[in-house]
C-alpha cells in the first residue's frame, strides 16, 4: 500500500490547480485551513476583498486568490475560481483510511461469494454466499455483506456497515460507518390480540454515486424493491422505510425520515428532521425546510415549510403572525368588550 503524501510545496499545489504561484515555490504546505486561521503551514482561500482582508489579518501560510485581487505580501496561488481550486486541493490532500490489499486473512468469505481481484476486504469482515464484490471496492473492517448482495465498482464500505440480503449498490457508492441497508421494513398487522410481523422479503436497489451517511438506515421492501436513484446523498441518521422510491440527485440532511411506500422525485431536498408520511408522492424539484412534515402529496416544485407543509412565503407569513398572537388576542378581547358596552348602551 503506497504511503500517503503528508506535505506539499506551494509550487506543486499551483501546478495541481493550474494556477500562478506567487511566493517561494518550495514553501511547505501541510493542510488546508479555514479563513481566519493562523496556521503557518496552512493554505486557505479568498474569493472576495472582504475574505482576503480577513486572511491577511492572520498569519496563515498561503492563500488561493482571484486574479484581480489587490496586491499583498503573502505567498499565494492565483486562479480564476478560488473556491473550485481549494476544493481540488482538498481532494488531493484527503487521506483515505488504511486498508490491506486483497482479502485479509481474518475475513470470513463464503466459497460461493465472488470478489474481484482488485477489491480489498479488511479484517473480520463477513461476505456471505452469492455476494459479489466488484472492481476496486474497499470493504473496511467488521463489515457484513449478506447473501446475494452486489457491491458495484469502486464502492467504499466503511467500518461496521451492514448489508443484510439482496442489496444492490451501483458504482462509486460510499456507505459510512454503522449504516444498515436491508433491515426489515416496519411491517406489522394487528390480528386482534397482538402485532403480528409481516415478512419482509423484498430487495434494495441503489444507483451510482450514492452516499449514505453514518448510522443511516434503508429498509428492504416488503416485496418488490426499495429504490434509491443515482447521485442521492443522505446525511447521518437518515431513515428510509420499505418500498420507498427516491429520485436521482436528491439530498437529505440529518434525521430525515421517509415513511413506507412514499415516492419522491428527482432533485428533492429535505432539511434536517423533515418527515414524509407513508404513501406520499413528492414532485421533482421540491425543497422541504428543516422540521417540516409532509402528510399530503406535494405536486408542484418549489420551497415548502412547516407542518403540514405550506409554500415557503406563506409559511413565513404565518410564522410572523404567530409572534403577534398575544397582541392580536388582546385587541380582540378589547373589541369584544367595546361591542358589549355598545350593546348595553343600546339596550338602555
Amino acid at each position: 500500500m503506497a504511503e500517503a503524501v503528508c506535505t506539499w510545496s506551494l509550487g506543486q499545489l499551483a501546478d495541481l490547480v493550474g494556477g500562478e504561484c506567487r511566493g517561494p515555490s518550495d514553501l511547505v504546505i501541510e493542510r488546508v485551513v479555514p479563513a481566519g486561521s493562523d496556521d503557518l503551514r496552512g493554505l486557505t482561500f479568498a474569493e472576495s476583498d472582504a475574505y482576503l482582508k480577513r486572511c491577511l489579518d492572520t498569519s496563515v501560510g498561503a492563500i488561493i486568490v482571484y486574479r484581480d485581487a489587490p496586491p499583498f505580501e503573502r505567498p499565494a496561488i492565483v486562479v480564476e475560481s478560488p473556491r473550485e481550486a481549494f476544493g481540488a486541493v482538498m481532494f488531493a490532500m484527503k487521506q483515505e483510511l488504511p486498508i490491506n490489499d486483497g482479502v485479509h486473512e481474518t475475513a470470513v468469505v463464503s466459497p460461493d461469494a465472488s470478489i474481484d481481484d482488485t477489491a480489498s476486504v479488511g479484517p473480520y469482515c463477513v461476505v456471505e454466499r452469492g455476494a459479489k464484490i466488484g472492481r476496486g471496492v474497499r470493504v473496511y473492517p467488521f463489515c457484513y455483506v449478506g447473501e446475494r448482495c452486489e457491491v458495484g465498482a469502486d464502492c467504499v464500505l466503511y467500518p461496521h456497515v451492514v448489508l443484510y440480503q439482496s442489496v444492490t449498490l451501483g458504482s462509486r457508492c460510499i456507505v459510512h460507518s454503522s449504516a444498515v441497508i436491508g433491515a426489515d421494513g416496519f411491517g406489522f398487522h394487528w390480528d386482534g390480540e397482538r402485532h403480528a410481523k409481516v415478512p419482509q422479503v423484498g430487495s434494495i436497489v441503489i444507483g451510482d454515486d450514492v452516499e449514505v451517511g453514518a448510522g443511516s438506515c434503508i429498509d428492504r421492501a416488503t416485496c418488490g424493491e426499495t429504490r434509491i436513484g443515482d447521485g442521492v446523498k443522505l446525511d447521518n441518521l437518515v431513515q428510509i422505510a420499505h418500498n420507498v422510491t427516491l429520485g436521482a440527485h436528491s439530498v437529505m440532511a440529518s434525521q430525515v425520515g421517509i415513511g413506507g411506500s412514499s415516492r419522491l422525485g428527482s432533485r428533492v431536498m429535505l432539511g434536517g428532521q423533515a418527515a414524509v408520511s407513508d404513501h406520499i408522492k413528492i414532485a421533482d424539484g421540491v425543497v422541504l425546510g428543516g422540521r417540516s412534515g409532509a402528510f399530503q402529496d406535494v405536486q408542484e416544485p418549489g420551497e415548502y415549510f412547516g407542518t403540514p407543509v405550506t409554500p415557503m412565503l406563506e409559511a413565513m407569513r404565518m410564522i410572523a403572525l404567530q409572534h403577534r398572537l398575544p397582541e392580536l388576542l388582546n385587541r380582540i378581547k378589547k373589541l369584544e368588550s367595546e361591542v358589549a358596552e355598545l350593546r348595553r348602551s343600546d339596550e338602555l
